[in-house]
This record gives C-alpha cells, structure tokens and sequence, in this order.
C-alpha cells in the first residue's frame, strides 16, 4: 500500500512504527483512538495525546475514535463527557466514531464467560483487603486464594448471580486465573469484575457488575478494530495482560498497544485526581479556572487551540519521562499571538494626570496603529484631551538613577500623543501621590515630524474622559514547587499569590470587546476576555502571558 508522505506531523518512534507497519502490509488502515475515562475535565497532557493520535491517524488517512472508558459509575458524570467532547473539537479535530466502553458491556460479559469457560476466571469471595493482601510485593509472590480451584459450573453460577444482583457490593469479584507467582505483578490474578450497585450515565440501572478498567480497555481496541493502541508510559507494565486479554478472549482483531512519555509541566498539577481535589475544595474558580491546566482552563485564560497543538508537536513523543518548562507553552502562546492581536493601551494601576495647558473641552484624534509587526491590520483613532490616566510607577517622587519615566521636573512621551513634563503633583492624607500637573509641547506631536529635541521614555495611557473601566486578573503559576507532592499536602504548595485582581481602565475601542477577544496591552501582555465573569456592565480580562520569557526555543 502507499502511504502519504509523513511531512505534517515531527518524526517519532510510534510514527517510524506506523511507517514500518504499513508498508509490510501489516495493516491496511490507521485506527487509533482517544480513551478518556470520564471522571474530570482534560488537561494539557490529554491534549499531547489527542494531538498524537488523531494526527497520526489523519497523515496516514486512517481513523480516530473517541471512546470514553466508562468502567467506573460511581466517579463518571455526563457533565465530563460533555466537556470533553467540547475540548476535543475545539482542539481542532472531529472523531470518526463516538463510543462508550458501555456500548460494549454484554459483549465484555460474553467474553469473560469464554475465560471461565476455559478455566482461566473464577469468582473469588475474598474482600478487598484480603486479596490485597495475597497479592504479594514486587519482589514476592503472591498467594492462591482459597477460591481459585472452583469448578467451571460453580464459576458460571456464581458470575451470572452476580450479574443478576444477588450479591452486595464488593462480597464477590471475577478474577483470571493466570499465575500469583509471576514477577509482573499485573499477572497475579488481576480482578476482571466487581459488583456496583451503582446507576449508570449510559446504561442507567441495567448492570451491577462491572469490567475494570485494565480487562475492558483492550477489549473495547479489539471490538473497535485500533491498530495502533497508544497510551503513556505507565501502562508499559500492564501491556502482557493486555496481550493476555485479547488472545485468550479469542478477540478477531489484534491491536497492539505502543507507551509514550506522558506530559510532566514545572509548576504544574498533571493530576487529575489532584486537580478534582482542587475544585472539590474550592481552592480553585471550577475546573475552567485560568490557574488549571485543563483545557477548558487554558481556553478561558486565552491560549488558542493552534498554540497548544504547535506546543504538542515541538516537545515530541520520546520514550522516557521528562519535565517540559512551562514557559515553552507560553512561548508557543505568544508566537500565536503576535500577527493577529490588537495592540492597545490598558492602564493597570491608575494615576490621574491633569494637562494644565490643554484646552479644558478639547478631545483631539490621533492616529494608533493596530499591530506594530502587522500592517494589515490596519490604524484605529483614540480620543485625546486634558485629563488621563498613566500607570502608578510610571511616576516617582524620587527616582533612581536611570528612571526615564516621569518625576518631578522629568519629560517623557505619551505613546502616539506628545510630550508631557511634569510640573506639580497631589498627594492624599496619606502621603500617596494621587494626581499628577503636566504641560504638554503641541510641537512633538507623534508622526509630525519633530525632531527638536528627544526623550529617553515612553508610556502608556488612557483618555479619562472616554476611558472604560475594567478588571484584570493576573495570574503566576499555581504550585510554587515544581516535582508534584504525592500526598495530600500538596495544597499547602499552592501560591498565594497565583491570581491578583487589579482595576484600572482600557480604551473606549475596548467597548465592544467580546467574551474570548485576545489583546496585546502595551508592557503588560497579552489579555483575553474572561468569558465567566464578564458582563454588559464590566469587562473582565485574564492576562494569558506577559510580553518577555526567558525561555528559547
């Protein structure tokens, strides 16, 4: 068969793999999927995955399905397969097939009374704790259960009675009957079913028995027909049973499953049990707060679908586990950004400044190009007059050496405006400067030409008389730590100060600014309108990323 040339997406050995497969003719059609569980919201290692197999499956013409793993009723909810089919197409991908391991629960049963059949499952009446405990250690092997030796027929009883509701939860479980003295501990009678009492998003009450995760998985690739069946690195280990499963459960198709490193961001919770536990605990906004690395998260903050997949093909598919600096995420941000952001002015922090010698009721035009690196996007006009608002240490009383902003007596250019000199300031009762006397030079107005004499700064401002008021949240990452903290104290590695909220004012041109409108403000970076707290009334902006990084690609 020939394949299209691999171009679109970065080499790798699962790519090499698919290559190689093809070409021999081992398979014919790329399939793989993507196999979210449905128990919490994605977050930005899900999205290196969904990158990694609908890509591959789209260079080679093959498929992509999304299948939720939806094994565990007490934890699932709607609400999480809503929201993760609403990441994936705003990633910028479209499934071939929607499933749900649910879809597949009588044939899943069927399967296993093939193993029981073959004596190679049996019902064990041990607790947890007890089968827990008989399972030895990575260096011990385990024990037998008093129940491993039960007939075929008293097997198949005691699994249909337990489909049929008669026991409670957790009295019995189905285990296969492999070898409690394999090294691989995943060999040691792995449970196949257990008894939940438990209702269902999908299949509502029908069942009370359900498969585990590591029994139905690869069930559901073989049902499905994936070819390639690619998780990360943690499942290296489990990949025998896997095997174990679609051979001794007599599958027709045989996928073959393929680890990659999974995504580890500095200061960044990967957890998704972790990140459950800060929304459980209201530590955060809901599972789209800004802070998270969820997807929706990272959508509401304002980072773009075409960033984090650029951020997904730089960092690659290796082999061995890694910690990847978040700043190459904001990196990638950034470089998305630049072309295609409205470049403004937004005052954070505002200081009042009074130009005495403007004329009290003129508001003049002045020209503001909309994207510097950018001209077609074009030059808007922003209102100018005697009253503005400049950034509070854009002024000080007593500057340090080197300080070109404003101070007593100092000139400095207001951006595509003129020269103001500061003349004479206002404090309050409490010693805290509160308003600024300027006199501007109508001669050094921007774009005419004046070359008289020049200026070592330049600041940002906003018109006060036309000026909107706004609220910006600003943010620093979540944990202070970058190695996740495996117990629960983990909260007390938090930042205090990972979200500040300031009020200031944007200009008028921000009026119309819709819930997800990205904008670069001058020195502060690039801004996003919050979709959750916005409204008619307030503007609400999340910094997405500040203008410099140190990081390099």
């Amino acid at each position: 068969m020939e394949t299209k040339s691999p171009t679109s997406t970065p080499s790798n050995f699962i790519k090499n793999i698919v290559i190689e497969d093809l070409k021999t003719g081992k398979v014919s059609q790329v399939v793989t999927r993507f196999p979210p569980e449905p128990n919490g919201y994605l977050h930005i290692g899900h999205a290196k995955s969904i990158c990694l197999n609908f890509e591959l499956a789209d260079e080679f013409k093959g498929l992509t399905n999304l299948r939720f793993d939806d094994t565990n009723p007490v934890k699932e909810d709607t609400e999480y397969v809503e929201s993760i089919k609403a990441d994936v197409a705003w990633l910028g991908f479209q499934w071939d097939g929607l499933f749900f391991a649910s879809d597949y629960f009588e044939e899943m049963y069927n399967r296993a009374l093939v193993l029981i059949r073959k004596g190679l499952a049996y019902v064990d009446d041990q607790t947890a704790d007890e089968i827990r405990e008989t399972r030895g250690t990575l260096t011990q092997p385990g024990t037998n259960s008093p129940y491993r030796d039960r007939s075929v027929d008293e097997n198949l009883s005691l699994f249909e009675r337990m489909r049929a509701g008669e026991f409670k939860d957790g009295e019995r479980v189905l285990r296969a009957k492999i070898d409690m003295s394999s090294p691989n501990i995943n060999f040691r009678d792995p449970i196949l079913y257990r008894v939940v009492h438990a209702h269902h998003h999908n299949t509502g009450d029908t069942w009370c028995i359900y498969p585990m995760y590591a029994f139905a998985h690869p069930l559901e690739d073989a049902i499905e027909g994936v070819t390639h069946s690619i998780c990360t690195l943690e499942f290296e280990d489990q990949r025998p049973f896997y095997d174990w499963v679609i051979r001794e459960c007599e599958m027709p198709n045989v996928p073959r499953q393929y680890e990659f490193a999974r995504l580890n961001l500095t200061n960044t919770v990967m957890s998704k049990r972790k990140l459950k536990q800060l929304v459980d605990e209201k530590a955060v906004d809901g599972w789209d707060d800004p802070r998270m690395p969820t997807i929706s998260g990272l959508r509401r903050r304002g980072f773009t679908a075409e960033a984090i997949r650029n951020f997904a093909r730089e960092i690659g598919v290796a082999r061995s586990n890694s910690i990847v600096d978040a700043k190459m995420l904001d990196h990638f941000i950034r470089e998305d950004l630049k072309l295609k952001a409205l470049r403004t002015m937004g005052v954070l922090n505002p200081l009042k400044v009074v130009i005495t010698n403007y004329p009290e009721n003129q508001v003049e035009m002045l020209d503001m190009e909309n994207n510097s690196e950018n001209a077609e996007m074009g030059i808007r006009q922003i209102p100018f007059s005697r009253e503005i608002y400049i950034e509070q240490d854009d002024f000080m009383e007593n500057p340090p050496n080197k300080y070109f902003r404003l101070f007593p007596g100092n000139e400095v250019r207001l951006k595509n405006a003129y020269f103001i000199k500061c003349n004479d300031f206002i404090k309050d009762e409490n010693g805290k400067v509160v308003e600024l006397h300027c006199t501007y030079d109508v001669e050094t107005k921007s774009g005419s030409g004046f070359t008289g004499r020049k200026v070592k700064g330049t600041i940002h401002w906003v018109d006060a008389k036309s000026a909107v008021p706004a609220e910006f949240r600003l943010y620093e990452p979540l944990i202070l730590d970058d190695e996740e903290d495996e117990g629960a104290s983990f909260l007390e590695n938090l930042n205090p100060n990972s979200l500040q909220i300031v009020k200031g004012f944007v200009e008028d041109n921000m009026k119309q600014a819709k819930p997800h409108d990205k904008f670069q403000f001058f020195r502060h970076g690039y801004f996003n309108v919050d979709p959750k707290h916005t409204t008619s009334d307030q503007l609400v902006f999340n910094l997405i990323v500040s203008l410099k990084s140190s990081f390099e690609v």
